[in-house]
Formats: C-alpha cells, sequence, structure tokens
C-alpha cells in the first residue's frame, strides 16, 4: 500500500494535516485488514516520510521509501534524494526491510526534462507531433537515464539497501542499476486485450517486476478510460483545488472492485512481484451523499476509501473515511492464500498535485 504523506505545491502542503496517531491506525489496517506486507511511503515532506515509514517499519510492513519531487530542477532532486537516503539507511541498518524508490514520473513532473512550465506543457510537447514523437521519447528517455546515472551514484553515498525507478510507460529505463522494474500500468478498454500479454513481456525482462499505479474511479465507465477516469472534475484556476464534478455520474463501487480483482488476479498469475493499487484514499476528493451530486467528488476518486467531511465513519468509527466495495476486493485478494502472494501497494493519485493547467491525458 503506497501510503500518502502530503505534498508540497506552490507553498501548500496537501494534506494540511498529518496526525502521527492517525498515521500509525491506518498503517495497521492497511497491515491487518487489507492483509498488505509492504507499504511505499510518499510524498514531498521529509519528515512526515521519516516518520510514517518509521511506523510502518514498527508495524513489522516492507517499505518503500518514496519522495516525489515536484516542479524541481535536478540539482533540488538530488539534494532531496541525499537527505532522503540517510533518513531511508536509518531505517535499513536498524533491520528494516526497505527499498528506496529514486522518483516517480520525473520526466513529467520536474524541470529540465521536457520543454514546458507546467505537466500539460510538457505533455503537448512530447505526444502533440505524431511525426516527432518517437524522437522526442527517445531524448527524453536518455536525459532521464543520465540523470539517473547521476542520482544512484548520490544515493549509493548514503543508502545500502534495494533501488528501484516509478516509470511512466514511455519512459525507457536501463535498469541496469535498479533491483526492481517498476511501471505504472494502467488498463483501459483500449489495451485490455493486449494487457496480460504486456504484462507477461515486462516480466520476463528478469528481474522483479513492480507495477506501481493501477486503479479506476468510481462511476460507471470509469474503468473503460481508467488512465482518465479521474477527469471529470472541474477546478479552481487560482488554487488548482477540486470544486464539482463537470457532470452527472452514476456511483458504481462494484465496478471498480471488479476492475482491481481483475488486475490483481493478472499480475499474480503473470508473476508480478509488487502490485500498487492506485489508491488508499484521495484526501482532496470528500464524499458529499447529500445535496448536488455533483459535489460528491469521491466519484472521481480512485481511493479504495471514502474520505468524510467533519464526521468520521461506521466500519472504522475513529477514522475519518468509510471503506468502498473496493477495499473488500483487495482484502479478499490478500487474504485468500492465492497461489503466489504479491505485495499489495496503493499509490497515491498524481492529479491531486497538479494545477487545472497542468491536467492532461497521461
Amino acid at each position: 500500500m503506497t501510503y500518502d504523506t502530503g505534498f508540497v505545491r506552490n507553498g501548500r502542503m496537501s494534506p494540511a494535516d498529518f496526525d502521527p496517531a492517525v498515521v500509525e491506525r491506518e498503517l495497521a489496517i492497511i497491515r491487518d485488514d487489507l492483509h498488505c506486507n509492504a507499504v511505499q511511503i510518499t510524498g514531498g515532506d521529509l519528515q512526515r516520510l521519516e516518520l510514517a515509514a518509521q511506523c510502518a517499519v514498527e508495524l513489522g510492513l516492507e517499505v518503500w521509501f518514496s519522495p516525489y519531487p515536484l516542479e524541481l530542477e535536478a540539482a533540488e532532486i538530488l539534494s532531496l534524494f541525499a537527505e532522503c537516503a540517510q533518513r531511508a539507511e536509518r531505517l535499513r541498518s536498524a533491520g528494516a526491510e526497505i527499498v528506496f524508490v529514486t522518483g516517480v514520473e520525473l520526466t513529467l513532473m520536474n524541470r529540465g526534462f521536457l520543454p514546458g512550465d507546467g505537466v500539460w506543457d510538457r505533455v503537448e510537447f512530447l505526444f502533440a507531433d505524431p511525426d516527432r514523437r518517437n524522437d522526442r521519447v527517445g531524448e527524453v528517455s536518455a536525459r532521464l537515464d543520465e540523470f539517473l546515472t547521476e542520482a544512484v551514484a548520490v544515493i549509493r553515498e548514503h543508502f545500502r539497501g534495494k533501488l528501484t525507478y516509478c516509470a511512466i510507460p514511455f519512459e525507457r529505463i536501463d535498469w541496469t542499476p535498479f533491483d526492481f522494474v517498476s511501471v505504472e500500468l494502467i488498463r483501459s478498454a483500449e489495451v485490455a486485450d493486449q494487457f496480460r500479454a504486456g504484462v507477461r513481456e515486462l516480466v520476463a525482462q528478469g528481474k522483479p517486476l513492480a507495477i506501481t499505479g493501477f486503479g479506476t474511479a468510481t462511476w460507471r465507465g470509469a474503468a473503460d478510460v481508467a488512465p482518465r477516469s479521474n477527469e471529470i472534475v472541474e477546478y479552481d484556476t487560482v488554487t488548482g483545488d477540486p470544486i464539482r464534478l463537470n457532470g452527472d455520474y452514476v456511483r458504481d463501487e462494484a465496478g471498480q472492485a471488479a476492475y482491481l480483482a481483475e488486475l490483481l488476479e493478472i499480475f499474480d498469475n503473470e508473476g508480478v512481484d509488487s502490485a500498487f493499487v492506485f489508491l488508499f484514499a484521495l484526501h482532496s476528493h470528500p464524499h458529499r451523499p447529500d445535496g448536488d451530486p455533483r459535489d460528491d467528488l469521491d466519484l472521481a476518486s480512485l481511493g479504495i476509501v471514502k474520505v468524510l467531511e467533519g464526521r468520521h465513519g461506521d466500519t472504522y468509527p475513529d477514522m475519518p473515511w468509510e471503506p468502498k466495495t473496493a477495499f473488500a476486493a483487495v482484502a479478499e485478494h490478500y487474504g485468500g492464500g492465492a497461489d503466489t502472494q504479491i505485495r499489495c501497494d496503493t499509490v497515491l493519485l498524481r492529479e491531486e498535485r497538479l494545477s487545472p493547467t497542468d491536467r492532461g491525458q497521461r
């Protein structure tokens, strides 16, 4: 389960609240009720990352220590990685199982790899011209590989454990320095007939494969457009905060649960080492069952729990959220004694860190 500790964007931390007692309780639920044995701790604040990682270690979970830089230059990213590597090594050297994640989606989420002031500008540059697309993908991949070579050297000065990088499918990575191949792989209807074979090809590369992001939102039909299923929200043009849904949608928790169950089965049967369900909770998209249906932002959330406002849930009376049907589907898969038990992880939905102008079809 990848666990969101909060991201710094334009001087704002999201989510603003970070209660260590809640963190410890949620990680215990991830271990005991979802039956996960590894957690990816991700975010932009070093203190939060280390605190949550320490809680996970004390619960006996394997930790994927995952700093997530946003809109930083290469030198700033390297500085962040160096400090995080020191914190991760303190945990590892004390006996914890730690995997250090050398960034996530770096080419789109940070400066210097592609032209553009934001994510959407970079996506536009990369994919808008079909005739130049392959060349541009090759160029940015070479630039990323060069950076990762430097980043691994910086991290290795402080960290002695296993390494990976969380790649987007178009990023062509030299996986030689890494212990895991990690790829975000979200199935849509367009690629459904090729999806299992694609997973099999990735597994065949030889190194353990982690699928670092897959999931779908909670409205009917979302699974068909899963990589874009959260793109049904209107955002504040100044703050980037979600305001309302852009139309009328029907809640479909069963559809979200079936999608996750199907992909978990594929990953299990095809030999995937680690699967990161996308995601545990999206705090910026609360469940609002009363009033205008367009205010229920949870329909656009890939979270397996629905975040509540000003109240606690019934299933966990001490938690400000309620499990969705997908929560039970994940718990059943990992608690049901699958033949090859792969790690269950949940990754923070990237979209909550993007401004309206940054949002595109990814």
